[in-house]
């Protein structure tokens, strides 16, 4: 007798119709699938294969040739996001992308190729961002290693950015299933709700027989998520929020049909269609205000940073979201360039490190490009914008790995673990009710037993977090302190120490008293302004402001030390200009104001005399805040002590003349003591004490500097509200712990309805949708409150 075999591939799982190729006793359905296998056997990646049984996507082979137009000149310029000698960036689209395997075989693309240095999935864009050298492999190569692998990349070339993925519809025709069967389910069912005549039985058993058929599209189809999810965390050796759903489902659907097949009753398939229904309108609802909260948080809460336009010979400030190509911007020490440029100067020096890691700086000549993330480094240069600023390039750059901190969240895991251990419980109590059930009476333990197991789904305890933070994080865009993460909420509320820096923080310089008190000739006179404008530190911007006239050009050996002041060389004599110990000054200053001094080829000519403003209302802000307030750093000299001690509460302890390391050794000692620290700076000097600090808030007007160091950056004026955002951090907490309590009190009370065999599954159903909304609108409307 001839038997068939069903052979399927090992790869993809499609059945070996067609062709069947072997190779390691193991079947693949084509060549291209047989490739696959032996690139990841090759490279020792087969515990890609341990995670799923046929991860793969069926493959066909691309010819090299295939993607070399990418390595095309202008078609390579709009894709990567960097480019330079050693280092190249490309994010790719990647529709393909499906499962944990993906996403394991696409980030360890460096074992199948030792020129990619770096590979990053983004599961919920379907898309992966690649670092390679493209000294050793190309961009074709690239992307045609992703499609050898099944994972042919979708190159968008209409704009900078790759192309956007169709909107997954898939839950709504899911929906769509589930909807259209339970309607007709439903109408089946009229005849048994109203009673059917006993000579009718016939009629009855038809309706059965087409509702069992109306069920099974929705049993394989529109619930196929929630087996699919609940077997991977099975073969994972773990428990998760859909393993009871699953169970429950199929108890219920399992018992209907067999009481259809013996005649023992109806079934309760409307109670089943019913259920997938308004399970997937939950979903459809989680989702939606989940990407509603992406929007929010990707297009209003951009950085307050702003640069210099050349407009009509002069510069005026310009927020980067309003720049387009064509402009020229320029950019001054220690600056990070917005978007992507040509240079317009002779050369230039970037430091890349925000972007690769790599902090060594590189040369850039006059016409070459100036990629968005670089820092400048020495004096300032004019650019021409090549491509308009892409906000999320920004906040990558903000999030990365260099600055990421290792705080982990409190509340992320309470959930986690609450989770897990929830499901354990639900089962257990589901399978003592079961058993009390099929004593008291068999009849009804399959209804009460998946209202139990449905009811009590902690969907809202997992709401809770991320919708509380969500919404913080929307009020505080509102008023101008823009967060990195939700997490940063979260360490806000603890804090219990709060260090302030003086110049840029606490004083501002909108309308100052500029005066110069020494000697110094016109020409000194537009050396010092052109000196002074390539930096961005407060105080060089208000001396650079007050001198008339047009700068000097061509400064040669610019260096900016954080701290202490900037030099360079200027029409043949070295300039110095900061404190009175870095141009060399031993004397005595005459007056009470802030001094900045000048040295000419080591010979002090005099100093800047400035009363900077201290902001409005901030002595206020100082007094609520109360104990709280530590200490005040400040890299100037001692002379506003005066003005700053009358400003701030007798318990502030304040350091002048502090370097950066000074700094953040200060925060480090805070730290040791058992203090959770605020560091408050203007992003200049402070990048150390705010990356070291538990929460570092960069302050910016319209300098322009960004620091990616930072965890939140706060508008000047905005910084008398500081005790109130603490305030509304602290609330944040207080609104997730009642939404808490609300989640358990609904699961709580709920279970002991459905123990009871009061509530049916379908109720259960509505419940559940019905539970996640009034978590996600408490929270909402606390926030707001």
């Amino acid at each position: 007798m001839l038997v068939e075999e069903d052979v399927r591939c090992y790869h993809c799982g499609q059945p070996c119709e067609e062709t069947l190729v072997k190779e390691d006793d193991k079947s693949f359905c084509c060549y291209g699938c047989q490739v696959v296998y032996e690139i990841i056997n090759t490279n020792q990646l087969c515990q890609y294969y341990s995670f799923e049984s046929h991860p793969g996507s069926k493959s066909e082979i691309l010819e090299n040739e295939a993607y070399l137009y990418l390595d095309e000149k202008n078609i390579r310029k709009k894709l990567l996001e960097f480019d330079s000698s050693n280092f190249a960036r490309v994010r790719f689209s990647i529709p393909a992308i499906h499962c944990v395997s993906c996403i394991w075989l696409l980030e360890n693309l460096q074992k199948a190729d030792p020129h990619i240095l770096r590979t990053e999935v983004n599961f919920t864009d379907k898309s992966v961002c690649i670092d390679f050298n493209p000294e050793k492999i190309t961009l074709s190569r690239v992307a045609g290693l992703l499609a050898s692998l099944g994972y042919a990349p979708r190159v968008g070339l209409e704009t900078n950015d790759v192309e956007k993925l169709p909107l997954d519809t898939s839950l709504i025709i899911r929906l769509a299933v589930a909807g259209f069967c339970f309607g007709n389910v439903m109408l089946f069912s009229f005849p048994e709700y109203l009673g059917l005549d006993k000579s009718e039985v016939a009629l009855r058993h038809l309706f059965s027989w087409l509702s069992v058929g109306l069920s099974v599209p929705v049993l394989i189809y529109s619930a196929w998520d929630y087996f699919h999810s609940a077997w991977k965390s099975f073969a994972q050796r773990q428990i998760n929020i859909e393993v009871p759903i699953a169970i429950g489902l199929l108890a219920l659907f399992g018992r209907s049909v067999w009481d259809i097949v013996t005649g023992f009753g109806p079934g309760y398939l409307d109670s089943f269609t019913g259920l997938v229904f308004f399970l997937l309108i939950g979903r459809w609802f989680q989702g939606k205000t989940y990407g509603a909260l992406a929007f929010d948080r990707d297009f209003k809460s951009y950085f307050p940073l702003a640069v210099q336009k050349l407009t009509e010979n002069l510069l005026k400030p310009v927020l980067i979201h309003e720049l387009r190509c064509g402009d020229t911007i320029r950019i001054r020490n220690l600056e990070i360039v917005p978007a992507d440029c040509a240079l317009l100067d002779p050369s230039a020096y970037l430091d890349y490190g925000f972007v690769t890691g790599e902090s060594r700086p590189v040369l850039v000549r006059e016409g070459q490009r100036v990629f968005a993330g670089g820092r400048l480094l020495g004096q300032s240069v004019k650019l021409m914008v090549e491509k308009e600023t892409s906000q999320s390039h920004l906040t990558r750059l903000w999030n990365h790995d260099v600055f990421r901190k290792t705080h982990e969240s409190k509340y992320k895991k309470i959930i986690d673990r609450a989770a897990r251990r929830f499901t354990w419980i639900v089962l257990v109590i589901a399978l003592i009710t079961a058993a009390y059930w099929y004593l008291v009476s068999p009849k009804e333990i399959w209804l009460v037993l998946t209202s139990v197991l449905m009811v009590a789904c902690p969907c809202a305890l997992a709401l809770a977090a991320p919708f509380t933070f969500g919404s913080m994080l929307r009020a505080f865009g509102r008023h101008q302190l823009y967060l990195k993460n939700a997490d940063v909420i979260e360490r806000l509320a603890t804090i219990d120490a709060v260090v302030f820096d003086k110049t840029g923080t606490v004083t501002h310089g909108q309308d100052p008293e500029v005066d110069f008190r020494g000697t110094l000739s016109q020409d000194g006179m537009t050396c010092v302004k052109f000196l002074t404008s390539c930096s961005t530190h407060p105080l060089s911007s208000l001396i650079a402001k007050s001198i008339r006239g047009k700068p000097a050009e061509g400064v040669i050996n610019f260096r900016e030390w954080p701290g202490q002041g900037i030099e360079g060389t200027l029409e043949g004599h070295f300039y110095r200009i900061g404190s009175s110990a870095f141009v060399g000054y031993s004397g005595e200053k005459t007056e009470n104001a802030t001094c900045v001094f000048v040295s000419i080829d080591g010979q002090v000519r005099g100093y800047f005399s400035m009363r900077v403003m201290v902001r409005m209302d901030i002595e206020k802000m100082l007094k609520r805040l109360g104990p709280k307030c530590v200490a005040l750093l400040s890299g100037d000299s001692d002379t506003d002590s005066f003005r700053m001690r009358a400003l701030f509460p007798p318990q502030v302890t304040m350091y002048f003349n502090q370097s950066p390391h000074d700094k953040m050794e200060f925060i480090c000692n805070l730290q040791r003591q058992g203090k959770k620290v605020l560091m408050v700076g203007d992003g200049l000097n402070d990048a150390g004490a705010l990356k070291q600090s538990d929460v570092g808030i960069a302050v910016t007007d319209d300098t322009g500097f960004f620091t990616p160091a930072c965890d939140g950056i706060l508008q000047g004026d905005q910084i008398v509200w500081l005790d109130k955002f603490l305030t509304l951090a602290k609330s944040a907490t207080v609104i997730l712990k009642s939404a808490f309590v609300i989640s358990f009190l609904y699961n709580g009370i709920a279970l002991g309805f459905a123990v009871t065999g009061h509530l049916t599954p379908i109720v259960a159903a509505v419940l559940m949708p019905l539970s996640s909304i009034s978590v996600v609108s408490f929270s909402t409307l606390a926030v707001s409150y």
